[in-house]
């Protein structure tokens, strides 16, 4: 029960923060993760943009890992609300994209100040990176890596400030399918992992077989057979699982593990 208060108390002060750097940008560039766009919006956010009178942009990042086709889908669903693009900053796909883009948002502006939010790990640091076009905002894979707003000079005519990861509520199961929470942080990781192998194999039912080369569709097979594989063992020989659960969560978070939905697994269109 402490617990649960103190990361309320926690999440509180993140949004003051969020809230006063919405508050501060004449845009707002909400990043999203292309393998679930729907998943990782922070609609709190969105609200809040909306009610502060903010012009906000989606990108949807991370668009080498999922079929241009699903990623046109996306954009036709998400730009009904915002205006909405998709890039790969990793790649280098489609980056010009999000300067045309804010300027078309703020074309009546001689200088632009932009935050970039969104849920830990969806590419916001990288995203500001491509922006200034030299990497001085750290980035990490990890996610919740960004603790405060950082502040950064990318053109003569914009400034960008990054801020937390905005951690949504949920249980730990969904946060960790949203990317949200670090493998590490969970006391038992094994829930949360069998509850994304259950998402994995409803978007893919082979998706473990050509990333690992294991055919069962039972979530707690799956995480021994890939504790079996990596050699993640116990005093005795036992199979250590709970690594298991900790490394396939981070595949899934780096890249090395993918899957994807679509508009229609939302009955979206």
């Amino acid at each position: 029960m402490l617990e649960s208060f103190a990361r309320c108390g926690e999440l509180g002060k993140e949004w003051a923060r969020v809230r006063r750097v919405v508050q501060e940008a004449d845009v707002v560039v909400e990043v999203v993760d292309a393998r679930d766009p729907y998943a990782t919006r922070s609609i709190r956010v969105e609200r809040l943009a909306k009610v502060l009178g903010k012009p906000l942009l989606i990108v949807i990042n991370k668009a080498d890992l999922v079929p241009k086709q699903v990623l046109d889908e996306w954009k036709s669903v998400l730009e009904k609300e915002h205006p909405t693009i998709y890039l790969s900053v990793t790649k280098r796909l489609g980056t010009r994209r999000l300067w045309k883009a804010i300027k078309k948002l703020s074309s009546s502006r001689d200088y632009v100040t932009v935050a970039v939010v969104g849920l830990p790990n969806v590419g916001k640091s990288a995203v500001i990176n491509l922006l200034k076009g030299r990497h001085s905002a750290t980035t990490s894979p990890l996610p919740g890596y960004t603790k405060h707003p950082l502040t950064v000079k990318a053109a003569t005519w914009l400034k960008v400030i990054d801020t937390p990861g905005v951690i949504p509520m949920g249980s730990e199961e969904e946060l960790i399918v949203r990317g949200a929470l670090r493998p590490e942080s969970l006391e038992d990781p094994v829930p949360a992992a069998m509850k994304l192998v259950e998402v994995a194999l409803s978007r893919d039912r082979g998706v473990f077989e050509k990333t690992y080369g294991i055919t069962s569709k039972d979530p707690y097979r799956v995480l021994e057979e890939l504790a079996s594989r990596r050699g993640f063992l116990l005093k005795g020989g036992e199979l250590n699982v709970e690594e298991a659960a900790r490394a396939l969560i981070r595949d899934w978070q780096s890249g090395k593990l993918v899957f994807y939905s679509k508009p229609s697994d939302y009955s979206l269109s």
